[in-house]
């Protein structure tokens, strides 16, 4: 988004009636919808083959390796995902001091939200209560609380 002939470039071959006006997305999702119709292909073939034959043998075997590769794409794209909310967690939050790396490899957001915090203010006569926001961020490793910027 930064780089606007890419930009340009990007949405000229979009319009292209070769691309059938298919985004880039489109395109770079395609390997793993492949992946998962072979899965699909495989287990029809294990359905037809005779139990017991080495075809069944090799069917399983192949269905098996598929079955991994598929498991690891997805562990790589929810990797991937993490590694991006870090980045822009990052570039939200604004530390006092950097002595808090917000990202690393083994880091990922589990949940985030907004909430209110109550102060109260004991010495006047009245309890007076103020309300605050904070944005409460749980990771897999700690907990960080942080308010917007005043």
């Amino acid at each position: 988004s930064g780089n606007a002939g890419f930009q340009q470039v990007l949405e000229r071959l979009e319009c292209d009636p070769v691309c059938q006006r298919l985004s880039l997305k489109s395109f770079l999702i395609l390997p793993f919808q492949r992946i998962t119709r072979l899965k699909l292909l495989l287990q029809n073939i294990l359905k037809r083959t005779r139990p017991g034959s080495e075809e069944e043998v090799q069917a399983t075997q192949a269905y098996d390796a598929l079955e991994k590769l598929i498991k690891d794409c997805n562990e790589n794209v929810q990797r991937m995902k993490s590694t991006e909310e870090l980045i822009y967690l990052s570039q939200k939050i604004e530390f006092e001091c950097k002595i808090f790396p917000l990202i690393s490899q083994s880091r990922r957001l589990v949940k985030c939200g907004e909430l209110t915090a109550l102060d109260f203010n004991i010495p006047s006569p009245k309890w007076k209560v103020t309300t605050r926001p904070i944005y409460l961020h749980l990771f897999n490793d700690c907990l960080l609380l942080s308010r917007p910027k005043e």
